[in-house]
């Protein structure tokens, strides 16, 4: 199962009601965070996300809504006992951007690892069990668009072990991946496990000019979240001019990409009430979500 909280759903700055947009992706109490605007230490608090639970940061771009509450989120994780590392990725220059930042933040309990991502190249990496793939975006600075997978195990069939004789204490190992060996017989995971299980995937995008390479970057997707900062297509010059998506782009991408899901974040200040528009939305993409605050679901695949 995968845990996934959009706590936040504004663009631009925050406001009374409505934080600035961020993404909680958690997978057997572990969790990775993207992106950290001005207050999202209390967005989160509001969504009872555990932000001890953090293990990583990623930062989509270096835009203030994005990552100007690094500050105040790391002094919150101190706050709340967090003494293990915590990775922060991000486009080139993220490590100085940080730097800066913390200056008002020096003493923390944890260590920070700071990990430079190409922005004009797709890159992958693990983190916390899960599986980050990158994707450059198309806004006026360099961005990034984040997929987080998580490939499950196999099923462990404890009667296949059992019928080898192998103890039950080597079982952990097997269900890992790894190979045991019992009174000078060799055991691999194959022989009791019973095949691939469906991975869980999610993708976010925000901050871009619709482009090409999000449909094949988003298919696959269990959930596809993505920036939608107007709906009415009179709209669509300034969203040019200005590098960022109305509804309509969202959810065509989520269409031809064939994800199940579209919840749609980073909402103008300027858009009151984008939840109004949901119906016309939903004649492009039927299963589009228009989330507030704190907007959560339990991902569980069918195969389970």
């Amino acid at each position: 199962m995968m845990d996934v909280c959009l706590a936040g759903t504004g663009g631009m700055l925050p406001l009374v009601r409505r934080y600035l947009t961020c993404c909680w992706v958690e997978v057997m109490g572990k969790a990775i965070l993207i992106d950290c605007g001005e207050g999202t230490q209390v967005a989160l608090s509001a969504a009872d996300c555990h932000v001890n639970r953090m293990e990583c940061l990623l930062i989509t771009h270096f835009h203030a809504d994005h990552i100007s509450g690094l500050p105040g989120l790391m002094l919150t994780l101190g706050n709340h006992g967090k003494t293990t590392p915590l990775v922060i990725a991000g486009p080139s220059g993220i490590g100085r951007i940080v730097n800066s930042l913390l200056v008002i933040a020096r003493q923390l309990p944890f260590e920070i690892i700071i990990k430079e991502l190409n922005p004009k190249e797709c890159e992958s990496f693990d983190i916390a069990g899960l599986q980050v793939d990158t994707l450059p975006l198309n806004h006026k600075v360099p961005c990034l668009g984040y997929s987080i997978t998580y490939h499950r195990k196999p099923v462990f069939n404890p009667e296949k072990a059992a019928s080898l004789g192998i103890p039950v204490t080597y079982y952990k190992y097997l269900h890992k991946g790894e190979n045991v060996e019992v009174d000078g017989n060799v055991y691999t995971p194959d022989m009791v496990l019973d095949g691939e299980r469906n991975p869980i995937k999610v993708t976010y995008c925000t901050d871009t000019q619709p482009i090409e390479t999000m449909v094949d970057f988003a298919r696959g997707s269990d959930l596809f979240i993505c920036e939608g900062m107007y709906f009415d297509e009179e709209m669509r010059d300034k969203m040019d001019e200005k590098h960022h998506m109305l509804f309509s782009d969202a959810a065509d991408i989520a269409s031809r990409a064939e994800v199940p899901e579209l919840w749609l974040t980073h909402y103008s200040p300027a858009l009151v009430n984008p939840y109004e528009y949901k119906d016309e939305i939903c004649k492009v993409f039927p299963n589009t979500i228009v989330p507030k605050d704190g907007y959560k679901k339990t991902i569980v695949p069918a195969d389970k």
